[in-house]
């Protein structure tokens, strides 16, 4: 064999299991970028449900509070008889307890349980106070996953491209242009490997 027909088949056989290796690179950051694009969606539907727990909440102390003013109006207004005063008054305290709770609720479904304190747990999940991972909490952990699946996408883009270069290299008889090509993938391919990292890191502070 000669010396040039034993370069090639080495830049073949090193060539090849690069292009193995960075193919294997694409699939686990494919894999990766599927997996958070669906704790992404998660993420995004948990915030609106939680955001609509919260203003039903909302709606809920409004109505109470229209009440207590209501009642608040009649005694200062004297239509009550003197003898149901008594019973409007602690009414009122009911409500004004209740408007309390709604917003302690309301805090918590914005914030979530770990941001309010134990003090301030009121609601339940499955049976278990503190539990509540409250709307802000959801937003920002779609936001998160957003930005890692930017990444996501951009080191696909560079790990494709790589293997573009790659196979090119193989078909390419010229040693110098080869080189090139094979050098640009390695590149390119180290590029998508870093930003790859980088996703699995900005999902990760949420896994």
């Amino acid at each position: 064999m000669s010396d040039e027909s034993e370069k090639s088949s080495t830049f073949e056989v090193l060539c090849g299991l690069t292009l193995a290796v960075l193919a294997a690179v694409l699939a686990i950051n494919d894999l990766g970028a599927g997996k958070y694009g669906d704790d992404e969606i998660i993420a995004h539907n948990q915030k609106a449900n939680a955001f609509d727990w919260f203003q039903a909440k909302g709606i809920k102390q409004s109505l109470v509070e229209g009440q207590c003013d209501m009642l608040r109006i009649l005694l200062e207004s004297r239509v009550i008889p003197p003898e149901s005063e008594a019973r409007m008054g602690t009414l009122m305290a009911t409500l004004d307890k209740d408007i309390a709770r709604y917003k302690k609720e309301r805090k918590e479904i914005l914030l979530g349980s770990a941001a309010v304190g134990q003090e301030n747990w009121v609601l339940e999940e499955d049976g278990k106070l503190g539990t509540v991972k409250g709307a802000r909490e959801w937003e920002a952990e779609a936001k998160m996953l957003g930005a890692a699946g930017d990444t996501f996408d951009i080191a696909t883009f560079f790990l494709q491209i790589c293997l573009v270069m790659g196979a090119v290299s193989l078909i390419l008889k010229g040693e110098r242009m080869r080189n090139i090509f094979y050098g640009l993938m390695v590149v390119l391919g180290g590029t998508g490997a870093v930003f790859s990292v980088m996703a699995y890191a900005q999902a990760g502070a949420f896994g």
